[in-house]
């Protein structure tokens, strides 16, 4: 068995791994996030596959990750999660059978699409968990990327599901425990309880993260250059992402001129509400396993006014959570968007890394 294994996120700012030891005891040994540029990917989608194999390779080099097999995580407003029963079979059986029995539910030909179902509960006969399809051409187009770069991908896992087991530690037993992961275009919602997450929202939603006003301000830059000969480069900006420190530099070190781009109290109403009205919407199919906590990661948390307005709107306590929260590591993990943004990524690292 490999001595590491390394959890990959490709989102529309960056790419981002954690690199961790195998055994009893877990330890993150390598980490770190390099930008993309504007259009590169999306949504767990790749669009320019030579800038996603350079950052893969600046990615493993600034960090030292030595592992060349990755877990992947995908996690996109296109891959369906929905609750779904079905008769209780073998697991090879219900793979088989599977692409016939949900083709209605999806939104491509079922030999299109990669399908997985993930058990819950079972009464009698009939087993109830999620459902979980994506595009095969999306997740072969992601995969393809990643082994230009010279790597390998052991599996591909569903980063909501990397999120609940990142977390689970952190949960009671018995205790029903809400993960809320606030990504710069894309978040997720799950709730979980004993380690088994019982639902599944996945959200598009804009939330103005330091990598997006980051590309803000180098955009800005990029429409100056006729005037301003010392606007940064794109690859010039890249280099300021040190391994370990925070995702990005203010648009001072940037340009010299701080201009900070804020979210509106209106903005924030927003994001605050659709998460609200998703735990809401879970708490009234399910009044038998209510809501006792709420852990919040990922860059949107860190985002100044989310927290708090998160806090004042929700009725059960809410706690930010980040990699350092949930995993020893060898390194210090530096408070701030990397740190929250990687509990994800460390947990598609962790399921392979205990198996």
């Amino acid at each position: 068995m490999a001595k590491t294994v390394v959890g990959l996120e490709i989102t529309e700012e960056s790419v981002r791994a954690v690199e961790m030891s195998t055994g009893r005891s877990p330890r993150v040994v390598a980490f770190g996030s390099v930008p993309l540029p504007e259009g590169a990917a999306k949504d767990s989608e790749v669009f320019d596959t030579d800038a996603v194999v350079l950052a893969l390779r600046q990615l493993w080099s600034r960090a030292k990750i030595t592992g060349r097999r990755v877990v992947l995580g995908i996690g996109s407003r296109r891959i369906l999660v929905r609750d779904y029963t079905t008769q209780a079979m073998r697991p090879d059986l219900l793979a088989q059978a599977l692409p016939f029995q949900v083709q209605d539910l999806l939104p491509v030909p079922a030999d299109q699409a990669v399908l997985d179902f993930y058990p819950v509960s079972q009464v009698d006969d009939q087993v109830s968990g999620l459902l979980v399809a994506a595009v095969a051409e999306t997740v072969d187009e992601l995969v393809t990327a990643v082994s230009r770069a010279k790597l390998t991908v052991d599996s591909v896992d569903l980063a909501p599901f990397a999120l609940t087991r990142a977390v689970s530690a952190l949960a009671a037993p018995g205790e029903t425990v809400a993960a809320l992961h606030l990504g710069d275009h894309t978040s997720y919602v799950v709730v979980m309880r004993d380690g088994v997450p019982r639902f599944v929202r996945i959200i598009p939603m804009e939330i103005a993260t330091a990598a997006v006003r980051a590309r803000s301000a180098l955009a800005e830059s990029a429409s100056d250059t006729e005037v301003d000969a010392e606007a940064p480069r794109f690859e010039e900006a890249a280099e300021l992402v040190a391994v370990g420190a925070p995702v990005v530099r203010r648009r001072a070190d940037l340009r010299g001129t701080v201009r900070p781009v804020s979210m509106t109290d209106a903005e924030i109403g927003v994001v605050v509400s659709r998460l609200g009205s998703t735990l809401r919407f879970y708490a009234d199919r399910s009044a038998d396993a209510p809501v006792n906590r709420v852990l919040v990661s990922g860059a949107g948390a860190v985002v100044p006014g989310i927290g708090d307005a998160l806090a004042a709107s929700l009725p059960m306590p809410v706690e930010l959570v980040g990699l350092s929260t949930v995993t020893a590591s060898t390194l210090a993990i530096p408070a701030g968007d990397l740190d929250v943004d990687l509990l994800t990524t460390g947990g598609l690292a962790g399921a392979g890394a205990r198996a």
